[in-house]
């Protein structure tokens, strides 16, 4: 009688268990390749990614290629051979990465294109910010900036942008000087910190406050670009407020930079949402089914997907912080993930 009770006990036990989530099938891995983690976004994107994916029943692993163009290229083959369900490729080199997003496709494997889009060729889904977008918002603070200190909107604006292999960059550039162009008297000065490198946005900071004193307003591709930027200011003897200053992603640095009064505006990157639109598309982009174009509600946010000739697309809004709003949870930058769970878009 004892064994059979223990035999009822263990059959119910093993029932209850495979109910639980902690049992439940996983639908296959999804490798994540992120390009650095030299910033809080790359970090926060990993965070970000798993938190989400793992909502939606998907195993989550992540690469890192150090900014390496190379590296990545190594680990696309790598992944490929592993044949997950599907892999999120954040590249380094949209042009150079475009064989192997073409390789997994033809192992039959979906390749998500996250923050940075490849336009070169066909992918099962891109998730961005609406960088030229971005572009727009800043230029618009721009306007406001320099008519407040020049009584016009008139002046000198240093832009530093991110590596010129980045459409990120090459979008918020695009965006910016394009709203910009209603103002002939405003003058920008536009040079990238080759790789990221926020060593090399502080050497264009430093040389450019000596050939160019009158400069009033700083503009990055990113707030730990204003950070190098800040330095070189300090370096000269500068002020918080002596000269304007603007990043373009949201990080927790550049939030600490507003509230310390270097930093007038950061406009965001809707990072969380780009991550959880992945989530949300995942089963069809796994299932090849087709995503229609349409709105969609990302985590609160109007968002719009298109079907572009590489493939579907979706487009997040952006937003200014200022010291009006820099508290908001809602920014990613303070770094307090939604507490809203993901569900698959049916």
């Amino acid at each position: 009688m004892k064994r059979i009770l223990l035999s009822v006990f263990g059959f119910l036990a093993l029932a209850i268990a495979t109910l639980t989530p902690a049992f439940a099938q996983s639908k296959g891995t999804v490798y994540y390749l992120v390009p650095t983690l030299l910033d809080e976004f790359q970090t926060g994107s990993v965070t970000a990614l798993e938190l989400f994916l793992k909502q939606v029943g998907y195993d989550f692993k992540s690469l890192n290629a150090d900014n390496k163009t190379d590296a990545q290229q190594s680990q696309m083959n790598d992944v490929i051979a592993l044949k997950p369900a599907a892999i999120v490729l954040a590249a380094v080199d949209f042009n150079a990465l475009k064989p192997s997003v073409e390789a997994a496709r033809a192992a039959g494997i979906p390749v998500v294109e996250f923050d940075r889009q490849i336009t070169s060729t066909p992918s099962d889904f891109t998730s961005v910010a609406g960088t030229v977008e971005i572009g727009y918002v800043a230029a618009d603070q721009a306007e406001k900036l320099l008519k407040a200190k020049n009584g016009a909107v008139k002046g000198k604006i240093l832009q530093v942008l991110g590596d010129p292999g980045d459409p990120y960059t090459l979008d918020i550039q695009k965006g910016f000087e394009e709203k910009m162009k209603a103002f002939p008297d405003v003058k920008i000065i536009s040079l990238p910190a080759m790789q990221w490198e926020a060593s090399n946005a502080g050497t264009i900071v430093a040389d450019q406050m000596l050939a160019n004193p009158d400069i009033d307003l700083i503009f990055s591709h990113a707030a730990h670009l204003s950070v190098a930027g800040v330095a070189s200011l300090e370096a000269a003897g500068k002020k918080p407020g002596d000269v304007m200053m603007m990043s373009s992603n949201g990080a927790p640095v550049g939030l600490d930079l507003i509230r310390k009064g270097w930093l007038n505006v950061e406009v965001e990157q809707p990072l969380y949402a780009q991550a959880a639109a992945i989530a949300v598309f995942m089963d069809k982009i796994v299932k090849k089914e087709e995503i229609k174009p349409g709105e969609y509600e990302v985590l609160g946010l109007k968002s719009t997907v298109t079907k572009e000739a590489w493939g579907p697309n979706i487009k997040i809004p952006g937003a200014a912080i200022t010291k009006e709003n820099v508290d908001n949870p809602a920014f990613w930058g303070n770094q307090k993930p939604p507490t809203e769970t993901v569900k698959p878009v049916e």
